[in-house]
Parts: C-alpha cells; structure tokens; sequence
C-alpha cells in the first residue's frame, strides 16, 4: 500500500469535500506506523496536549474494535504515548475587566451569548448547542446534553433573561444562537432554524469574534492602531471567571460542584485561586489604619 499524505481543506473548500477512502486491511501495512508517528509529532507541536491525546484515545478505540472483528492484526499507534497535559494557568477576569466587557457595543447575538456563558459558568460549546426549545425563560434555564450524552441543567441571571426575549424575536423551535446569513448547502438539518435558513453558530466562530472584540480590554495600555498584532480572551475565561468568583464570594463546594457539573472537588482547586479584587480586598480589610478608623 502506498501511504500518502492529504492536505487539509480549509474554508469553503471544505464544505462538500469527501473524505479519502482508506481499507481498513490497509492499517496492516507495515509502513504506517512509522508515517503516524510522524504525523503524531507534527499534530503534537500544533496542537494543544488535550486535544492530540483525544484523537489518540479516539483512534485506538476504533483500531480495538476492528482488531476484535478480526479485519486487523496490528495496532499502528504502538510507541505514541499520550503527552502530558500542561497545569491549567487560565486566570479569572477581575470584576471591573468583566463591567468593561459588558460597556462594549457589540451585536445582540453576543451580548446574549457572553452575558449567559459567564451569569451560568457552562461552557462555551454546550451553550451553543442549545435550542429555543430547550429554553425555560420562566425559570430562567435551559436544558443541554453534557459530556457523556447526560441531560443536565443550567441557569441564568436576569441580565441573560433580559436580552433573550429579543434575541430569539418570534422563533420557537432550532438553533439558539445563528450565524449572520443563510446556511450553506450540506449542512445539518439540526443546525439549520427552519424560520430563517440561518446555520447554527461555530465555536471557531464564536471563540475569534470574542478574541477580536477582546483584545484592547486584554491589553490595556495598547495602542488601538497595534489591535491587530495584540491578543484577546477565549471564551473559556468567562466559565473559569464565574466559578472563581463564586468561590471567592463563599460559595459552598456542594454548590460550587453542581454549579460547574464537574464531578470531583479537585476538579475545583483551579477556581480556589483568589484574583486580583479578591486579594485587593483581603489586604484592604486587614490594613491595620483601615481598622483604626472604623
């Protein structure tokens, strides 16, 4: 077997593009491990360790499978080891960084999006897989499909309930959050809202429009004219921030659990790292002067 490496579609090209057909018994051919290791190391350098350890894990378990129905002897991911996962360093927006991203005029669509990702502490791509009718606007929350399929629950503020009711206008059924213009053929009816032919929103999408709008509240002491050379905040930055400042506002680890869905407290210890206004105001309280003058 000739093992040839592919170039990846990116953009419209993409769209349509049909995969390159590979026998399964072509996985025995003794060249290929050697051609995925390489491959493996390559995808290492330009990707994060969570997500190559995913792929790997994803791969292996289809390789098992095959090797069970016996189309396959061999498994060719033999000598690529998982890489380890770097300590999670994200840092919690301080308070008045999260007042200025709400002062930024910004579409609806965002508005509402950022505005629930940071009121519930649910992340970014569970939210945006959520549909109108998953939505109890009464009881201000809406149901989702978690990791593992589970049906779970999150909730909002009443900043989130206030914008929603415009967002969605007279829809009531498809995709809660769309993009700007009608969905390209081939794509999933489930992503599509029947009422107005608009595709539901990408994470990519909605992860660089927040980077993009970000980026000046990020780098404060910039220069608008460098905006395109600086780098904004992910969306990840709102769940963490929301659950640190719980926490630091003395929320229980019971509630902190259900709050965030994780289902250990270790899982917790990366949101037990005070920030900035709540190292300023512990210092603040124990100013020996402060305590005088009361």
């Amino acid at each position: 077997m000739d093992v040839r490496r592919r170039a990846r579609a990116d953009g419209t090209a993409r769209r349509g593009a049909k995969p390159p057909v590979c026998p399964v018994a072509a996985i025995d051919d003794p060249v290929l491990p050697e051609v995925l290791a390489e491959l493996a190391a390559a995808r290492a350098e330009a990707m994060d360790a969570d997500t190559v350890n995913r792929e790997l894990s994803i791969a292996r378990k289809a390789i098992g499978w095959w090797q069970r129905q016996g189309w396959i002897t061999v498994d060719p991911t033999i000598g690529i080891e998982h890489r380890p996962a770097p300590p999670d360093r994200t840092k919690a927006l301080a308070e008045n960084q999260i007042a200025a991203l709400w002062r930024l005029d910004v579409a609806l669509r965002e508005k509402t999006f950022w505005k629930m990702l940071y009121e519930s502490a649910a992340r970014a791509d569970e939210v945006l897989c959520l549909n109108v009718e998953d939505l109890y606007p009464q009881d201000k929350r809406g149901r989702i499909t978690a990791k593992g399929g589970a049906t779970e629950w999150i909730h909002w503020q009443s900043g989130t309930a206030q914008l929603l009711p415009r967002l969605i206008a007279c829809r009531s059924r498809g995709p809660l959050f769309l993009t700007g213009r009608r969905a390209p053929a081939g794509t999933a009816t489930l992503d599509v809202c029947e009422e107005t032919g608009r595709a539901r929103l990408s994470y990519r999408r909605a992860e660089e429009v927040f980077e993009e709008n970000t980026r000046l509240l990020a780098n404060p002491l910039a220069s608008p004219e460098d905006i395109e050379d600086l780098d904004g905040w992910t969306l990840h930055r709102l769940r963490h921030s929301a659950l640190t400042h719980d926490a630091e506002g003395g929320t229980s680890t019971p509630m902190l659990l259900a709050r965030s869905r994780h289902a250990s407290v270790r899982s917790l210890e990366r949101y037990a790292r005070p920030g900035v206004d709540a190292v300023a105001r512990h210092v603040a309280e124990r100013d020996p002067a402060a305590r005088r003058r009361s």
